[in-house]
């Protein structure tokens, strides 16, 4: 992809943001290559999580996305994952397209240790991802199965 066409597909979508605490940093990207947008922690002091335990830490910000073909992802951070085991509780978070509070992130501790947010640090990142509208037909049964059947979890073989 050309860089004018990177730029015309950054401009496609506009998204409004808006500050819901004065303390709140606005998403930003690390490096140009970044996927995610860092979301940072807007709280007034350090906010310590014990291991085993969660807690729902602010942005300060709220997003008018309006567009039910996009959705909003709150993923973790590895580098906060891999070395302090602190990861966003619910695996992803789901931000709809007409949400408008607060973006907040609920953080665990799966290390050993005592980890502390502090105010402005970064937490989780933020993705946009394309919602692709299914509706959903009862039927009594799918008729001619695949190969695979209901075969799952490692029925294939564990490696």
């Amino acid at each position: 992809m050309t860089e004018g066409r990177r730029e015309e597909v950054r401009r496609g979508i506009h998204i409004r943001i808006l500050r819901e605490s004065s303390g709140a940093l606005l998403p930003s990207r690390a490096t140009p290559g970044s996927a995610g947008l860092d979301l940072r922690a807007a709280i007034p002091a350090p906010i310590p999580i014990a291991p085993g335990k969660r807690h729902l830490v602010g942005t300060g910000i709220a997003l008018d996305i309006r567009d039910p073909g996009i959705v909003g992802v709150v993923a973790s951070r590895s580098g906060l994952s891999l070395k302090h085991g602190v990861r966003v509780a619910q695996g992803v978070g789901v931000i709809d397209s007409d949400y408008h509070g607060e973006i907040g992130v609920i953080l665990a501790n799966d290390g050993d240790q005592t980890y502390t947010v502090e105010p402005g640090e970064r937490i989780a990142q933020l993705l946009f991802l394309s919602v692709l509208p299914v509706d959903l037909i009862p039927v009594a049964d799918f008729g001619e199965s695949t190969a695979r059947g209901a075969g799952g979890f490692g029925h294939t073989g564990s490696s």
